[in-house]
């Protein structure tokens, strides 16, 4: 199952995952579970730091942006109880700044959502020296630029004249992308 340019588990499969997203958060732990981790999760900075301070994890999956804050909080708590913690940061905005905060302040990788269980996997099991492979199936182009005008819509509470204002994007135009379907 694991490609040999992969490194093994080790001894200690644990490993800590942190997403406000349930559905997702179910999903990644099944999958994982599958693939040999012994897996705790967390839907919350406050739970996070938590099992992070009372059961530091040889693996975590940590989300970005938490319905309580910053994911990175997480990742800090991590890094101060086990340095040697394999972290893997997941968002839903591929933004430079944010992959740059989340490597200095100790992040293995960084991933854009949506990212399966093999990407996860290459990301945390990947060699010290060499990056992880290539997703197999990157989301096109159009599909990058719907997921973040999706998230920032959430965001404004799905208000489009805000949307709009944030995306310095004209309102009618911005009406017709979310008529239309998500794209491949």
């Amino acid at each position: 199952m694991a490609e040999p340019s992969l490194r093994e588990i080790g001894p200690d499969k644990s490993l800590l995952l942190v997403d406000d997203d349930e559905p997702f958060l179910r999903r990644l732990a099944k999958a994982m579970e599958k693939r040999g981790f012994d897996i705790e999760t967390a839907g919350s900075v406050a739970a996070g730091r938590a099992i992070a301070t009372a059961r530091p994890p040889a693996y975590a999956v940590v989300d970005l942006r938490l319905d309580d804050g910053n994911g990175l909080d997480v990742v800090e708590v991590l890094r101060e109880k086990r340095p040697d913690c394999r972290v893997v940061v997941l968002t839903g905005y591929g933004a430079i700044a944010t992959a740059v905060a989340a490597v200095k302040i100790g992040a293995t990788d960084y991933l854009s959502k949506p990212a399966d269980a093999t990407d996860v996997t290459n990301a945390l099991l990947a060699p010290e020296d060499e990056l992880p492979p290539p997703p197999e199936n990157p989301m096109s182009a159009d599909r990058v630029r719907w997921e973040h005008i999706q998230r920032v819509y959430e965001l404004c509470d799905r208000n489009v004249s805000e949307t709009a204002r944030r995306l310095n994007m004209h309102r009618r135009t911005l009406q017709r992308i979310l008529a239309k379907r998500s794209p491949r």
